[in-house]
């Protein structure tokens, strides 16, 4: 949804027309820039190299589990208290905090799983200049130094991070406001008493008032500030490191670029209209976590913070062209490369946790013990999913869902924008447009389909509507600074906002979703939350006011987790319905660290252009990086209107990123997949149709996501962490480890460069079949019906090759396995089967079987034997790819039983093909070839 049209109370149609004309840029002079936010401006005017912060060494205390340490800024003599973990898996736990605050500083709840592990601190020697700590497997310590403060984690001789060594950290202590300098006496007492409280540090240069400490302005909103400054901020250093990668959500290259001479990546969630693309500047979701890579070692920072956050990245060989770097080479230039990362978040405290990998899936297993693995969604979830603002009613429903059958296209989901609730009031239906909403969920259920349909966060204030009754009657709605309800301008016109951060609240609003509650739902019914940032249309920058209270904590501590709260809060109403046994199915547009654990995101409202075609893969891929990996963008673009080869090669992209979805603007003509021509109908029929064969394969790398947190869609850097070439590489990826994807970006292009990496790899075009060594540069001839995709040899791939209306219509057809070979090495996959929409799998109802190809035997071998469950599926045929021609092939059954198979050799391909073998899906076998 965008954030502004016509279609708005006429208060505002003035102005949202000002917005719709002329250009379809962002407005900028809406965002804020880190100049015109007060306390980046502050923070970011510090410099390197004049630390006042001080450990105080006599007070480190080391217990089992935890170091304790005072530091303190000799400038103001305000204390901060440093705590210290070792945690369970490689990982390091920093925290720094007031050591006395005024008042207590936010600290985010509810993102981690659980109160992460620790493992013991031993101490290896201490002197008056710091302590050294040992951090337990290989050699790794922490060092402590104490004058100016810093942290240098090592292993061996090698630093692998180094915290604070530019000496930005900087603590904003709460204070009492003062409206006069401080007085004589107050220094007086300051210099008697060696601790102060927080509150009575005061000499003048410390206490010195700046513009927006205590108030702020932006453009007619005020920002009252009552608790004053309260920014943090901390620096890491990173020698040896020259790529970094995440805190999405950004429109911008995988590889996050140096800030230096700009401003720094932001994390603020906001509903940004007509984004920009290849700049920081901050959009719908915001995840604190980033990795960073070499070809050495892989490590990973996590900044739990809630509140708005910049992120600076200076690095000592950006700018420098490759000839430079080879000249360094050539002369012995002893300049290691390093990446400096600062931090920098408006309140709270500091609370990072230092993920030391050292491979790739070790710091995404890192990540995943602190936050969770990504929800397991239903196999329809992965499937095909149409959606426009809006269908206009039923009868349009029916329709569109005819079209496709009558096309011969199969999809899973058809979405509801706002448009089908009476006057948008959530919870509700069109009296006159959606009248019998069961009656149509009921015409989509006979068909195996099913539905989403949009409830957002933001509730009409209307005392004619249940929904709001309950909510002001509950007090349950945010509170402005003054203590009334905070009410803003959204979709419906005046609107309320429900604190989802209060655990009571969500769970009303879960108890909304039950049958009897929500009127016209229906089990095939599931949820989008959009405009959760929150959005409000006439709230600074497009948000809610930063001074707005829930509960104890202004807005401004828990900005970024309010999207997440209204994920968890509709995903537990979809599971609760059900009586706990159906898994959930609900897309946000807002998102925080964590939200993998509640379902699927989206990049927001893009346009049909081919740079947003393009930035789609490196925005799902940063996203996947930390941990979220059911990502998708609109396909077709959400503004604007799409050519017919946009279209199409949006489609072929879409087909092979996690989540699938059309979608488009309320003002954009319709764009069903077959009212472009019956060649681009067909072209798209086709895409559609490579999803739904491999949908066995994306939720098979779907279970192993959630079991592992490892990602689905990933760089090739992740499978490739040796290889330079594929360091910044981000218009193609990998599904899984075994499926390379080139999609055709460009438009007109009548061909592609793919880099297959991996010496001694080989790589099978999906289409032809054609073998291709690894490590090299491949250039692909492209015709409008080419999607690029290249499996791994060495690997076994499952499809289903009989495509119906729907996935679930799907369930019980046989597999093709494609087997492909690697002289080298044994080929290897799996088969993970259950029944798809339950959460039965973590009661052993599943089947998950290990293939396997060495030594001319292909063999399948159960994975899980103490679980149960069965399958009518069978194996209808296999594809051995890179073969040799056999005399005869065997088959042999768990029961003893042998016969030969039917088989076909393509000389020309080196193709071997199986049919109909037919041994049941879940059964032990061996297939040989002699």
């Amino acid at each position: 949804m965008a954030t502004f049209t016509e279609r708005m109370a006429p208060v505002l149609v003035l102005w949202l027309a000002v917005c719709l004309s002329g250009t379809w840029a962002v407005d900028r002079g809406n965002f804020k820039t880190c100049d015109q936010s007060a306390f980046c401006k502050r923070q970011r005017a510090l410099k390197p190299g004049q630390s006042p912060y001080r450990a105080l060494l006599e007070t480190m205390e080391l217990t089992n589990t935890r170091l304790t340490l005072q530091l303190i800024n000799d400038n103001n003599k305000v204390r901060l208290l440093l705590e210290l973990y070792r945690l369970q898996g490689n990982m390091t736990r920093v925290k720094i905090n007031e050591l006395k605050p005024l008042k207590p500083r936010y600290e985010v709840p509810d993102v981690l799983i659980q109160e992460p592990p620790t493992e013991p601190l031993s101490l290896l020697s201490q002197d008056e200049n710091g302590v050294v700590l040992s951090l337990g497997a290989e050699s790794q310590r922490v060092i402590v130094s104490a004058r100016p403060f810093r942290l240098d984690i090592m292993e061996g001789r090698e630093v692998l991070m180094s915290v604070n060594s530019r000496g930005l950290l900087a603590f904003e202590h709460l204070r009492m406001r003062k409206d006069t300098q401080a007085d004589p006496e107050a220094e007086k007492k300051e210099e008697a008493d060696p601790a102060p409280q927080a509150e009575e540090a005061a000499n003048e240069e410390e206490e010195k008032v700046e513009d927006g400490m205590w108030e702020e302005t932006f453009k007619s909103h005020s920002d009252s500030k009552p608790n004053g400054p309260s920014a943090i901020s901390l620096d890491f250093s990173l020698p040896g490191v020259e790529h970094v990668y995440g805190i999405p959500e950004h429109a911008d290259t995988l590889k996050l670029k140096t800030t230096d001479g700009g401003d720094p990546y932001r994390l603020y969630n906001l509903d940004v209209f007509q984004y920009e693309l290849y700049n920081p500047m901050a959009l719908y979701g915001a995840v604190p976590v980033m990795l960073a890579h070499n070809a050495q070692r892989t490590t990973g920072i996590f900044w739990l913070n809630a509140a708005e956050t910049w992120v600076d990245i200076s690095s000592n060989t950006a700018g420098k062209t490759v000839f430079g770097k080879m000249l360094d080479y050539v002369q012995g230039s002893s300049e290691t490369p390093q990446t400096d990362v600062r931090w920098i978040s408006e309140s709270g405290i500091i609370d990072v946790f230092v993920m030391l990998g050292p491979t790739p899936q070790d710091v995404f297993s890192q990540y995943a013990s602190l936050t969770g693995t990504q929800a397991f969604p239903p196999l329809a979830g992965l499937a095909y999913h149409q959606c426009r603002w809006n269908y206009n009613d039923q009868e349009d429903v029916q329709a569109v869902d005819a079209g496709f059958d009558q096309h011969d296209i199969p999809y899973d989901f058809i979405w509801l924008d706002i448009e089908h609730t009476d006057g948008k009031r959530y919870f509700t239906w069109d009296p006159h447009k959606f009248a019998t909403p069961k009656d149509m969920l009921q015409g989509i259920m006979d068909k195996r389909r099913k539905m989403v349909a949009i409830v957002d966060p933001h509730i009409k204030v209307d005392s004619n509507y249940k929904i709001h009754n309950e909510i002001r009657s509950r007090g349950f709605y945010i509170k402005n600074k003054d203590g009334g309800d905070y009410e803003g301008w959204c979709w419906p016109g005046n609107a309320g906002y429900p604190d989802f951060t209060n655990p009571e609240m969500r769970a009303w609003w879960a108890s909304m979703f039950a049958y009897d509650q929500y009127e016209g739902s229906m089990e095939n019914l599931y949820t989008w939350n959009d405009m959760n940032e929150p959005s409000v249309f006439n709230g600074p920058e497009v948000t809610m006011h930063k001074d707005a209270v829930h509960g104890a904590w202004e807005h401004r501590d828990v900005h970024n987790l309010y999207g997440f709260y209204v994920q968890m809060a509709t995903a537990e109403g979809l599971i609760q319905r059900s009586g706990g046994v159906e898994r959930p199915f609900v897309l946000t547009r807002a998102f925080f660290a964590g939200s993998q654990r509640y379902g699927a995101v989206w990049t927001g409202d893009n346009a049909a252009e081919w740079d947003h075609l393009k930035i789609s893969i490196p925005m799902c891929l940063s996203l996947g990086l930390v941990g979220i990996s059911l990502c998708g963008a609109d396909v077709g673009g959400f503004f604007k209107s799409p050519s017919s080869e946009l279209l199409v090669r949006w489609y072929q992209t879409g087909a092979y990123q996690p989540f699938f979805r059309a979608h488009a603007h309320l003002d954009t003509p319709r764009r069903e997949p077959w009212l472009f021509g019956p060649e681009n109908t067909a072209l798209i029929r086709e895409a559609v149709r490579q999803r739904y064969a491999l949908l066995p394969y994306w939720y098979q790398l779907f279970y192993h996501a959630h079991r592992t947190g490892h990602p689905v869609m990933r760089p090739l850097w992740v499978e490739y962490p040796q290889d330079p070439a594929t360091f910044a590489m981000d218009d193609q990826f990998l599904i899984g480890r075994d499926l390379l994807a080139h999609p055709v970006t460009e438009e007109g292009s009548r061909g592609i460069t793919a880099y297959l990496p991996g010496k001694g790899e080989v790589w099978f075009d999906v289409h032809t079949f054609q073998k291709h060594n690894g490590a090299q540069n491949l250039y692909v001839p492209v015709t409008m019906s080419s999607i690029p995709v290249f499996q791994r040899g060495g690997s076994i791939i499952p499809r289903k090759v009989r495509v119906r209306r729907s996935s679930a219509c799907m369930e019980h057809d046989p597999y093709t396995l494609y087997v492909a070979l690697n002289p080298q090495r044994t080929a290897e996959g799996e088969l993970y089967i259950d029944d798809g929409h339950t959460f039965n799998f973590d009661k052993k109802e599943f089947i998950h079987r290990r293939l396997s190809f060495a030594k001319n035997t292909l063999s399948s071998i159960n994975l899980a034997p103490d679980t149960q469950f069965s399958t009518p599926s069978w194996i209808e045929r296999i594809l051995i790819l890179g073969a040799s021609k056999p005399s005869k092939v065997t088959l042999k059954t768990a029961d003893g039983q042998e016969s030969q198979l039917e088989f076909e050799f393509d000389a020309s391909m080196s193709v071997l093909t199986l049919r109909k073998p037919g041994m049941n899906a879940g059964a032990d076998w061996t297939v040989v070839l002699q």
